[in-house]
């Protein structure tokens, strides 16, 4: 099948990442955050004082990109930067209570959005959807460390 037809497995997984995309943004915005942000708040969350390289590492992000995102954050106060009280050349980030409200907050959203998306759906579809979305990451991460480029 022509894979930009549009019942096509291909048009079909990008509508809805689009339509997730949009829905997750909106509902975000509404707390006054960006959808880089939650993965890093939620991980700061659950083991504060994390540098900015193990930051970068756990929600797979390059460091200069950490860098800004952290910047936007700490104008939001949702964290604060300090050194390291025993090696000064690492930043280590701490979730402040507004980022912890925030956090308590996104909870609410994920529920919400993962209703909306799958309230008509078994709990045997959704697991099989589970397993075949891995599959498909599984697929990409593959490809990726191949660099196998078109």
């Amino acid at each position: 099948m022509y894979c930009y037809h549009s019942d096509s497995l291909y048009h079909i997984f990008g509508e809805i990442i689009r339509l997730h995309y949009h829905r997750s943004h909106n509902l975000l915005d509404k707390l006054g955050i960006y959808p880089g942000q939650p993965p890093m708040l939620l991980s700061l969350y659950h083991k504060d004082g994390q540098s900015q390289k193990e930051l970068a590492e756990k929600i797979k992000i390059k460091p200069a990109t950490i860098t800004v995102m952290l910047g936007r954050m700490e104008k939001s106060e949702l964290v604060t930067r300090r050194q390291d009280a025993e090696d000064q050349r690492i930043s280590r980030v701490y979730i402040t209570e507004k980022g912890k409200r925030v956090c308590e907050q996104l909870k609410q959203v994920f529920i919400a959005l993962n209703g909306e998306c799958f309230s008509n759906f078994s709990d045997d579809e959704k697991e099989s959807l589970r397993k075949l979305l891995m599959k498909m990451r599984d697929n990409l991460v593959e490809a990726s460390e191949n660099k196998l480029d078109i």
